[in-house]
């Protein structure tokens, strides 16, 4: 090499080196900020170098890459110290999950030092989620495969109106589930966009995805294909057809002014409104992750920590149809598919209001590269829907006092569209003190393809409902895992259960002959903690033992269900094994940094060796510990003629309200500073 030659490489290097060290250090300002799309190219860049050096010729498939978070001491520290900057931040580390050939592995990636912390083969059972790239391309297999073709003829379809979509099978007692098999079942076009209406029934084609083909097909039976009339749901297709103008403004939302400046503070991923302060980060799995959320009290001229962590964990939808085609389906969709991944743009002033502000979403593709998904996040101010507080005081005489607070909440918005189903996730902050944590379920219904066309011909179990001819909507659950790490003003916590009970009154000292009383239990272990809500006599409180109001009493927070509802399979039911996070609506666990996903971490094909029911088994210690809370929300779902094309938002909600955290309500001489 000539020196200028050598000196033009050694610029080139230097500079190269330099702005990617630039670049890095204005990608994250946090340490929980989520990789940004350098780090995520860095992260690339080292693993792949390092698998070519163990001179494998097989190509990488990046499946997961996240932030490996630092611990809590190393983030509390980092909080505490007097200048949280990015200079003083710990170093950037990256969990990856990787598939090379048949095998799946799991590498620790210091992005600080551009190296392989660590690299390990994953034995067990199950694989990691299915990335975009192959479930496009095993939904495009049936188009070059010749019997699909054949069977889509016999039918009279035309080939150029059919579409197909990949369907994980679980496992149902096998062995060997190594392979990564998906079924795809494909939808007729021809006059609608609303596919899941027009099911091809009786054929299913089999896909190994490693190998990337067709493995076999069934075409069990030629089912009539529902019609496309009635199935489109559009606005502008509706108006079309019914005559401009007509329904549209009862329909239409009406769009707010857009506010001169927001009422809050988006600052990289921290988010400050009202006595609020948290930090938002999105996770290609997770999706939208809420962190360090703290409430200031005017009493303490200070912020308090409520939840240190909390997100979507998991998201299970078993069917209860039986036929061939159906059994398979018991969804597992944040682990199967990636709740991130299927996070979607959120459209302005119909997603969210004019006085909302958005947030980008970054994860690699299967190469590794970074991709960006626009508007994953909406936040936003919700003003003067509701009423904070009100009183009309008629007991002074001559005098009427009327006082009415209305009611400020911010909300954090995503949207995760999985196939059919779309679900809206609200998280929601009020001044009292509350997080609110909303699920939205709408989209399409599953259809199955019959024979029937009045419910007066049905003479046997169709697993569902006839919703209009040829057209059965299947019966099916929604099971929805939310991992909350509640640090009450401090990690050690404990969960208290008290039940109101009835007291008969002995003697005669009173007119009355029974009362309630609350009767407190705090949960020791695992065991204690496992709740299914039901008749609401119980009251479920995470108090700090260690902590106390001014006047006695432990400070807490108390968690209120909304309607839910318990699982109804068997307990030796396979889908039931794999999900049994389903089984109680309540869980507690003491922190583990690595159990945080409620199916397992591996959720496809996986046999529920590795799940939130198997870790409490070891009936763990939790009274007076850091501990985390695991709610499940459900829904069971019989489908009705409403929901048919398209189903209207239903919703499930629960709360977490302050229970003697604050001496006196927090809304009175309130800080905000924006």
């Amino acid at each position: 090499m000539s020196p200028s030659t050598l000196k033009l490489s050694l610029l080139f290097f230097f500079f190269f080196f330099f702005f990617h060290i630039a670049l890095l250090s204005h990608a994250f300002s946090h340490p929980l900020d989520p990789l940004a799309p350098p780090e995520i190219t860095t992260v690339q860049t080292i693993v792949t170098s390092y698998i070519s050096s163990s001179s494998t010729n097989e190509k990488v498939h990046f499946h997961y890459v996240g932030l490996d978070e630092p611990d809590k001491p190393t983030i509390n520290s980092w909080l505490s110290s007097s200048t949280t900057s990015s200079s003083n931040l710990p170093p950037r580390q990256a969990f990856v999950i990787i598939r090379i050939g048949k095998q799946t592995r799991e590498l620790e990636v210091d992005i600080s030092n551009h190296s392989v912390v660590s690299n390990k083969l994953y034995n067990g059972n199950g694989s990691p989620t299915i990335t975009s790239e192959e479930i496009d391309k095993s939904n495009d297999l049936p188009f070059k495969y010749p019997p699909f073709i054949a069977s889509i003829e016999k039918r009279g379809l035309k080939l150029e109106e059919v579409v197909c979509g990949s369907c994980t099978i679980g496992w149902f007692g096998e062995k060997e589930t190594s392979n990564r098999i998906v079924n795809v079942n494909c939808y007729y076009m021809d006059g609608t966009v609303n596919i899941y209406m027009r099911p091809i029934g009786g054929v299913v084609v089999m896909v190994d995805l490693d190998q990337m083909k067709v493995t076999g097909l069934r075409d069990r039976a030629i089912i009539p294909v529902p019609k496309a009339e009635g199935t489109d749901y559009r606005q502008e297709k509706e108006a079309a057809e019914e005559g401009e103008g007509r329904f549209r403004s009862s329909l239409e939302e009406k769009v707010t002014m857009q506010q001169d400046h927001p009422n809050f503070l988006l600052d990289g991923h921290l988010v400050r409104w009202e006595n609020w302060e948290f930090h938002l980060a999105f996770d290609m799995r997770a999706g939208p992750i809420i962190s360090l959320a703290s409430i200031f009290d005017p009493e303490q001229d200070s912020y308090r920590r409520v939840l240190y962590k909390g997100f979507l964990s998991e998201m299970f939808v078993p069917y209860m149809d039986l036929t061939y085609e159906w059994y398979s389906r018991s969804f597992f969709d944040s682990g199967e598919y990636g709740g991130g991944l299927c996070t979607v743009p959120l459209q302005p002033l119909t997603d969210c209001p004019a006085n909302a502000m958005f947030m980008d979403g970054y994860f690699p593709n299967q190469d590794g590269l970074p991709v960006k998904t626009p508007n994953v996040f909406c936040v936003f101010e919700r003003d003067g829907q509701d009423i904070l507080w009100r009183h009309t005081e008629t007991g002074i005489p001559k005098r009427l006092i009327t006082e009415v607070r209305k009611e400020k909440t911010l909300v954090v918005r995503t949207v995760l569209t999985l196939s059919n189903y779309d679900y809206i996730i609200d998280w929601e902050f009020k001044t009292t003190g509350v997080i609110k944590i909303t699920v939205g379920a709408t989209g399409l219904l599953e259809m199955r393809g019959t024979e029937y066309t009045h419910v007066d011909q049905i003479k046997e179990d169709v697993y569902g409902t006839l919703l209009a001819e040829n057209s059965i909507g299947a019966n099916h659950d929604h099971f929805l895992s939310f991992y909350l790490d509640l640090d009450i003003d401090g990690e050690a916590n404990s969960f208290v259960k008290t039940k109101l009970e009835t007291k008969r009154v002995n003697g005669n000292w009173s007119k009355r002959k029974s009362y309630w009383t609350p009767v407190s239990q705090t949960a020791n272990t695992e065991s204690e903690a496992r709740i299914r809500v039901g008749s609401g006599d119980t009251q479920l409180v995470f108090i700090n033992p260690n902590k106390k109001t001014k006047i006695g009493n432990n400070i807490g927070y108390r968690l209120y269900p909304g309607s839910n509802v318990g699982h109804l399979m068997s307990d030796d039911d396979y889908p039931q094994i794999r999900g049994d996070f389903s089984k109680y609506n309540v869980w507690v666990t003491p922190f583990n940094k690595s159990e945080i996903w409620a199916g397992g971490l591996y959720a496809d094909r996986s046999h529920g060796d590795d799940t939130l029911a198997v870790w409490t088994e070891r009936d763990r210690e939790i009274k007076d510990k850091d501990i985390v809370l695991w709610y499940t929300l459900g829904f069971h779902h019989v489908p009705c003629q409403e929901d048919f094309p398209v189903m209207p938002t239903l919703n499930g909600v629960f709360e977490l309200r302050p229970y003697n955290f604050f001496e006196h309500n927090p809304v009175l001489n309130a800080k905000n500073e924006l």
